[in-house]
């Protein structure tokens, strides 16, 4: 099955769960155009609780030469038209490290909780 079938997948229109073969369509189209160090599912997605109309959370790990903003237009913009929401956050790992050690919640439960649809081999 291609990555373009397993976004046509009807499951999609009808608002439920994201089937996880989606959600790791997307990782995957993202590692293949952007080459970060992680991808990480967080949110109601990677926790098991969503709802109707839940969007898809996602921490893109990777160096963000040209600002994170950017990146993440970048990241979006290359994403097929889908069905759902898709929130990104690019951050680059010493910016994860730093915000970490100022205690920075969101990030930590991110690393922490959230499930990893991508590593790159270093």
């Amino acid at each position: 099955m291609t990555t373009q079938t397993v976004l046509q997948t009807p499951q999609l229109t009808q608002r439920a769960r994201i089937p996880m073969r989606t959600i790791r369509a997307l990782a995957r189209i993202i590692a293949e155009k952007f080459n970060p160090e992680e991808i990480i599912l967080f949110g109601s997605h990677a926790y098991g609780k969503p709802h109707t109309w839940s969007d898809l959370d996602l921490l893109v790990v990777m160096d963000t030469p040209k600002g994170e903003m950017k990146t993440i237009i970048e990241i979006s913009d290359s994403l097929p038209p889908l069905p759902f929401s898709v929130d990104i956050i690019a951050r680059s790992r010493s910016v994860i490290n730093n915000r970490k050690k100022l205690g920075d919640f969101f990030l930590r439960e991110i690393i922490e909780k959230g499930k990893v649809l991508y590593a790159r081999d270093h």
